[in-house]
């Protein structure tokens, strides 16, 4: 799962575009407020918020208003840069930070944000332990992952780019002008089981599929999309393109790691 020649993936905002999209990520950040908002009901308000991977901080300057405090880190100091610039509130922070070795105690967070990241660093395992470590007992993350059997991949577009083997990847980057090296390494069901094993999982995918409407969700399932992913679900729920799920970490659970 680790592997050390892929190193940091710095400057990714600057090569996708979407990430400056106002309207793709308050449309994201609104689903995850009415998520946060129905589990932790009138305790989000006092809550202390992490980030990790924010980018541009769109989403977390839409979340700051519902939430006590919220500081977004990014190994991306581009897209932090313009964070910075852009958004302004008492309550909200944005730091360059690497989200293997986060920077704050343990125990520092009721709310740790987790979406569409662990597919961007070199080694996931660590990344979740320190999750894990920030977390307050009882507190929750936030995970947001795509499926590698997503037949869209869904950072360049392109059919199957997660499903061929790596080394096939790259080449398909190539022959279509797209880059030079496919950095995104995206697991499988079984595979973000095993990679969250430290937490209890509580699935809310299935909620937001059921009744996307109370999630502000209609642009993950409309139409016959929606129909799509219900037939997926109830035939090979092992094969649905992404998964939302909260993971809590049980009251005085021991962190699995000290800081570093």
């Amino acid at each position: 799962m680790f592997d050390p020649r892929r190193g940091y993936q710095h400057d990714f905002a600057e090569n996708h575009a979407e990430m400056y999209s106002d309207e793709g990520r308050v449309r994201k950040a609104n689903t995850t407020r009415l998520i946060l908002a129905e589990a932790f009901s009138d305790r989000l308000a006092r809550a202390e918020v992490l980030n990790v991977g924010c980018s541009t901080g769109i989403i977390d300057a839409e979340l700051a208003p519902s939430v006590g405090s919220l500081t977004g880190i990014d190994i991306d100091a581009s897209a932090i840069r313009f964070a910075q610039q852009s958004h302004n509130a008492p309550n909200l922070t944005f730091q360059v930070g690497d989200a293997m070795n986060i920077d704050a105690p343990d125990a520092s967070f009721d709310i740790v944000l987790c979406a569409q990241v662990y597919e961007h660093v070199p080694d996931p395992m660590r990344l979740m332990s320190e999750i894990e470590r920030v977390l307050k007992p009882g507190g929750a993350c936030y995970f947001a992952a795509t499926n590698r059997l997503n037949p869209i991949e869904q950072h360049y577009k392109l059919p199957l780019l997660s499903v061929v083997p790596v080394s096939w990847a790259h080449h398909y980057l190539q022959l279509l002008g797209r880059g030079d090296y496919y950095y995104e390494r995206h697991m499988t069901h079984g595979q973000l089981r095993r990679l969250v094993a430290q937490f209890d999982v509580e699935d809310i995918t299935l909620r937001v599929l059921d009744d996307p409407d109370r999630y502000e969700a209609g642009y993950l399932f409309a139409g016959r999309k929606l129909a799509l992913a219900r037939f997926i679900r109830r035939i090979a729920y092992w094969a649905f393109p992404g998964y939302i799920w909260l993971l809590w970490k049980s009251p005085g659970k021991p962190a699995l790691a000290t800081k570093r």
